[in-house]
């Protein structure tokens, strides 16, 4: 797959890793950027080769948000709201494992799409925040309370403020803080994430996605009772 401002290649046969390449532009989230990742990120889930992802910067920055340029166009706004629309369901809902490894800057948008991903890594030197609020762009808040919790998530959202790596952790923002290169580390985290069968990490994504706010019930029903008639089915077959 070839891609104007996207990188995409498939390393160990099944690891997928799409880069975002605009390194002049501290990889800001165009129109272009969003639908190409839509495109990729579709490709891949129907993709039999593909079992987990890797998203990642070029340059030194994960991402610094969205292409404000763009906002200073109104001839633009349905497509940055069709787009905007469409990437962001798109990798909440992608059916695979996927991996956020970020260097240096993940700011508004960029911390958006970090927030969306299962497993966030970061380096020593990573920042994250909201300062979009500051210029009246209104930040994701509900992905980042199910991570770092309800009192933390409104903090950042309405003060906008920028924190470190260290206090990424220490919240639970961040899994890791790699010393080392970052993609390696993520390569590695994929492979173990694959040892398992592709199959079950679909069903153990399909339900992380769905029963956030579900009863312990629903979600037992789901995740346990579900899982084992499924099996015993199968077995019968």
């Amino acid at each position: 797959m070839d891609y104007n401002t996207i990188k995409y290649e498939i390393i160990d046969t099944t690891i997928a890793i799409i880069t975002l390449n605009r390194p002049e532009k501290k990889n800001a989230l165009s129109i272009q950027m969003r639908s190409e990742i839509s495109d990729c990120l579709e490709k891949m889930d129907a993709s039999s080769e593909v079992g987990a992802a890797i998203i990642t910067g070029a340059g030194s920055t994960f991402s610094a948000g969205f292409d404000l340029k763009e906002f200073a166009r109104p001839e633009l706004f349905e497509q940055i709201y069709v787009s905007s629309s469409r990437y962001h369901r798109d990798v909440w809902n992608f059916s695979k494992p996927i991996i956020a490894a970020i260097e240096n800057q993940a700011l508004g948008g960029g911390f958006d799409l970090a927030t969306l991903c299962d497993i966030r890594i970061c380096n020593e030197n990573a920042v994250f925040g909201h300062p979009e609020i500051k210029f009246g762009g209104p930040p994701l808040f509900t992905p980042l309370q199910w991570i770092i919790g309800y009192g933390l998530a409104r903090d950042l959202c309405l003060t906008g403020r920028i924190i470190n790596s260290s206090d990424a952790f220490r919240i639970g923002l961040v899994s890791e803080i790699v010393s080392v290169n970052i993609l390696e580390r993520a390569i590695q985290i994929a492979k173990t994430i694959l040892e398992a069968p592709v199959s079950t990490l679909k069903t153990v994504k399909k339900y992380m996605s769905n029963n956030s706010n579900a009863s312990f019930e629903e979600a037992f029903i789901e995740e346990h009772d579900n899982q084992f008639l499924a099996r015993i089915n199968t077995m019968k077959k």
